[in-house]
């Protein structure tokens, strides 16, 4: 270090130790005393219901005791669930925990692992060893509400997720030919990943449409000759009842939908909101479409889980996962893209991060009218609204400059993909 140059203080591997040690418990307890606890009350419902389901009862007349929460799912989803009524509660519990962790560890490694490591590349001497670093990224991860309900609630989402995206890094690792899969189970085991299949298709992935399109279609017909009348009661009758899964203006409902229903908790406008429905779907199958051309995959990805989190009837909080892969666009653009406004696109950054920890729709949990209501208890839509809107512009505001060079985007997808490391620009009980 030369003469007159200022002194910066390097941190030893035991005071990192230290410091990664004291994060993990402090967000431990913090978890453990601060946030809403759902007591896994929608692995009660999945538990309940296909443990009667399989002794002889019907999945859909089923309500966990002393609530009006019954399964809402598709029925291969009941199929997928059956060996739960072979294991006591506790193991219904564990399962599902160790289930949404390994989707986690999954995800953070496609998704963050290589922003990671771009920004350890870019800044080794402050950034300290890759472990730290993803201590703390998982640390981040685990605050997020969304991802706390998720485990509280013992929810599928973050699975479905991982089962989207294992289909995106088999597009962006040149094995493509054997996509789709993923996001057709998860389609047959909840809708709103369906429209993953409409991204392949307006994206000229026709094939791997085909295959989503037919795993989900297999997929149900299994669940139809398990339970005719399972499957029969579904699509006639439980799919249309929105009030299965609770109240559409509750203020957990963070959809379009929910929006006009705190809007006319008595008669809201179907009409209006088609129309809004309709607006998002053309704005995101422009913006993906553009995405894929300057080849950038992993925002197409991004912005179809941020529309479908917005056109579906019910998106509940604990749904917002989907938003995820928007949040590790927007901090890659933000720590690895050009220097210019960086500080600016990080401080911004940190603002989104620390709303969607900060459970802040819950204040009007109880009055969901007014001015203030219409912005606060709808937070998590505007934010959604806004990441689709503006997400990071391939190669603009991404980590390798102008995407669009010599007319060679189009082709740039898949490398694209594996060039930035295979990251992806993504009631009180719901049981949703």
């Amino acid at each position: 270090m030369s003469a007159g140059a200022p002194h910066r203080a390097v941190a030893t591997p035991a005071r990192r130790v230290l410091t990664a040690g004291c994060l993990v418990v402090a967000t431990a307890v913090f978890l453990a005393t601060v946030p809403l606890h759902r007591d896994f009350f929608d692995v009660a419902v999945y538990w309940g219901a296909v443990g009667d389901w399989v002794h002889g009862g019907r999945i859909y007349d089923y309500l966990k005791p002393g609530t009006h929460y019954g399964f809402t799912y598709p029925p291969f989803a009941a199929v997928a669930m059956a060996p739960m009524a072979l294991v006591p509660w506790p193991v219904a519990v564990a399962v599902s925990v160790a289930l949404s962790a390994l989707a986690s560890a999954l995800l953070l490694y496609w998704l963050a692992a290589p922003v990671v490591r771009r920004a350890l590349a870019a800044r080794t001497e402050t950034a300290g060893p890759a472990w730290f670093v993803f201590t703390v990224v998982g640390c981040l991860f685990a605050l997020l509400e969304p991802v706390r309900d998720t485990f509280s609630f013992g929810q599928v989402n973050l699975v479905l997720v991982a089962l989207v995206l294992a289909d995106a890094r088999l597009l962006a690792t040149g094995r493509g030919r054997y996509a789709g899969v993923g996001i057709g189970l998860a389609t047959a085991v909840k809708l709103t990943p369906g429209l993953f299949i409409g991204y392949l298709l307006i994206t000229g992935r026709r094939r791997q449409a085909g295959t989503a399109a037919a795993t989900a279609g297999g997929a149900t017909l299994l669940a139809a000759l398990v339970d005719p009348a399972a499957s029969r009661a579904f699509w006639t009758d439980a799919l249309w009842d929105t009030d299965r899964v609770g109240a559409l203006a509750y203020v957990s409902n963070q959809s379009l939908q929910g929006v006009f229903a705190r809007l006319q908790p008595d008669h809201p406008s179907r009409a209006l909101w088609a129309v809004c429905v309709l607006a998002v779907l053309a704005l995101w199958a422009h913006r993906a479409r553009a995405a894929v051309r300057a080849g950038d995959d992993r925002a197409g990805f991004a912005l179809t889980g941020l529309a479908a989190c917005l056109v579906s009837p019910v998106t509940w909080v604990h749904h917002l996962v989907w938003l995820v892969p928007a949040l590790i666009v927007l901090a890659d653009a933000a720590w690895t893209g050009p220097e210019g406004g960086r500080r600016v696109r990080q401080a911004r950054c940190a603002a989104l991060y620390v709303v969607l920890c900060s459970s802040v729709v819950w204040l009007w949990r109880w009055d969901s009218t007014g001015p203030d209501a219409f912005l606060g208890a709808n937070t998590y839509v505007w934010i959604t609204l806004g990441l689709l809107f503006v997400p990071p512009r391939p190669g603009r505001d991404g980590p390798d400059g102008p995407a669009v060079r010599s007319g060679e985007a189009a082709t740039r997808s898949a490398a694209g993909w594996r060039r930035r490391g295979a990251g992806c620009s993504g009631g009180p009980g719901s049981s949703g």
